[in-house]
């Protein structure tokens, strides 16, 4: 019984160990090739049944692209140009509102 007892505290250590240094080198890898946080969203709101949100590019010089996520249903992907404010429809009122707004690569 005591070793099976530490057999598994054993393990259970050694798979901590092997779950945090994975954890560390995807962190390292996503931190190389970080998209620039340009896009924020300035305000959700609902206009004639139609559902928009307005994105503003905070970047002053470069364009940036997004994606605006929904959940069931396609993501509406798109471009701002540098300092531009957008309103950009993404569906109706009886769609589920918008989670969030992704940045995405050029």
């Amino acid at each position: 019984m005591r070793r099976f007892l530490a057999i598994a505290i054993t393990a259970a250590i050694l798979s901590g160990t092997f779950g945090i240094v994975s954890a560390e080198s995807a962190s390292a890898a996503s931190r190389q090739h970080r998209v620039p946080q340009c896009v924020k969203v300035t305000k959700y709101f609902t206009k004639k049944h139609k559902r928009y949100v307005r994105l503003k590019n905070l970047c002053a010089k470069r364009s940036a692209c997004y994606t605006v996520v929904v959940p069931w249903r396609p993501d509406t992907r798109g471009r701002l140009k540098k300092g531009a404010t957008k309103s950009v429809r993404y569906g109706t009122d009886r769609d589920p509102r918008a989670l969030y707004v992704k940045n995405r690569s050029c």
